[in-house]
């Protein structure tokens, strides 16, 4: 599936929720980041995972803090990056795919997966920032 079919059904709530796995995250990220800049991709992204996670009956699931810390997560590397599709940069940087709460936790010394507050409100990190 091309990422602009990716992104369209995702936007559109057709994806598929069987599919939508943390790599699709990351993509969903890489695609949004690629075509509208960083900025703009955290407020799509967020936007649209919140509809989704509504029509697909798994609103109680969406993280705020998570959504936005991937999608910056995702920005660090694409900067550091000679690549040019989602699949070649996901090789280049393993980390993000199989280390990803590793990750996290160099940024926040606190369980953002757990916490009532990071899912409803972005919290920055406490340890490192992303910027």
């Amino acid at each position: 599936m091309t990422d602009l079919n990716f992104m369209y059904q995702f936007e559109k709530g057709t994806y598929p929720p069987s599919l939508f796995t943390h790599e699709a995250h990351l993509r969903l990220a890489w695609v949004h980041i690629t075509k509208y800049g960083v900025n703009t991709a955290i407020t799509n992204v967020t936007q649209q995972i919140k509809q989704f996670t509504v029509i697909h009956n798994a609103a109680d699931k969406y993280n705020h803090t998570l959504t936005i810390a991937a999608i910056r997560a995702v920005y660090h590397f694409m900067i550091k990056s000679k690549s040019d599709n989602f699949q070649d940069f996901i090789k280049e940087f393993p980390r993000l795919k199989f280390n990803f709460k590793e990750l996290m936790a160099c940024h926040y010394g606190f369980d953002i997966y757990r916490s009532p507050m990071a899912k409803v409100k972005y919290l920055q990190p406490d340890l490192l920032p992303f910027d």
